[in-house]
């Protein structure tokens, strides 16, 4: 097989159009997948991939529901998924957590999404594809979850580092989501956009940047490293980003803050 990018450029994902080990995912709206979308991919609404028990939402669906998800939208586990979306990648990088939770290898995010393929040139489909159901086997891969228990133990681990990627005023507690406000913890704060350049279509900033950001955020390659921030969306994009930059031990918090801060037994700053 053709190497396989966690994160891939419109230009090489162009090239590789109606290669058979391709599947392509969009989590754009209903509305602009309509419009027009990347050739060839099949559409999947967000709400799909997730689980809600309010007020805990953004939870991780169980075994079977997601084997009937991932074969409904006829994905392969011996297939290259990429997946995009309009918002960021959030939506995207979502799915692609989900799959590697599930035990697929072989994924990656298109860097920049809809909006840096548009502004690239490169061409739109309005086709609807309508998938061919298949059987997708899953695999549970508990090494990219952190549940709540496994925080909580690790709370005074210091090899295990907790990133919260909600804006500075989520973090700080001036912006209250939850019954509860502040943050985990020992948890270190980085807006999730940080890593995205908005005078590239939402690219990723280079390598040495993002490296040289997390580190300043105590975010290293000999830690592990758990993401979370309101319900697993925006801190499932970084960890995608840190699982490209070569991070091997990084888990995403499903629950995430609309599970931690509803609790009335957890420890807040």
């Amino acid at each position: 097989m053709t190497a396989s990018p966690i994160l891939i450029e419109s230009i090489e994902l162009n090239a590789r159009l109606g290669d058979t080990y391709l599947q392509l995912v969009d989590l754009c709206t209903a509305e602009q997948y309509a419009c027009g979308h990347i050739p060839g991919a099949v559409h999947l609404d967000y709400p799909r991939l997730i689980l809600s028990r309010p007020p805990v939402m953004g939870l991780l669906p169980g075994a079977d529901y997601m084997r009937e998800l991932f074969g409904s939208l006829g994905l392969r586990p011996d297939a290259y998924i990429v997946a995009y979306d309009d918002e960021g990648g959030g939506h995207a990088a979502r799915l692609l957590w989900s799959l590697v939770a599930y035990g697929h290898t072989c994924y990656g995010l298109l860097n920049g999404g809809l909006q840096a393929w548009v502004n690239e040139g490169f061409a739109l489909d309005a086709t609807l594809i309508a998938p061919t159901p298949n059987d997708y086997p899953v695999t549970y891969n508990p090494e990219v979850i952190a549940e709540y228990d496994y925080i909580a133990a690790r709370l005074d681990n210091p090899d295990v580092k907790l990133l919260d990627c909600r804006s500075p005023q989520e973090y700080r507690g001036d912006d209250k989501r939850t019954a509860r406000a502040g943050h985990i913890p020992g948890a270190s704060n980085m807006e999730w956009t940080q890593t995205m350049d908005a005078t590239r279509s939402l690219r990723l900033k280079p390598s040495e940047t993002l490296l040289s950001t997390f580190a300043a955020a105590g975010v290293t390659r000999d830690r592990e490293v758990i993401t979370y921030c309101q319900t697993h969306h925006r801190s499932a994009h970084t960890w995608l980003v840190l699982k490209a930059l070569g991070f091997e031990r990084v888990r995403g918090y499903p629950g995430s803050w609309s599970e931690w801060g509803n609790r009335n037994d957890t420890p807040i700053d």
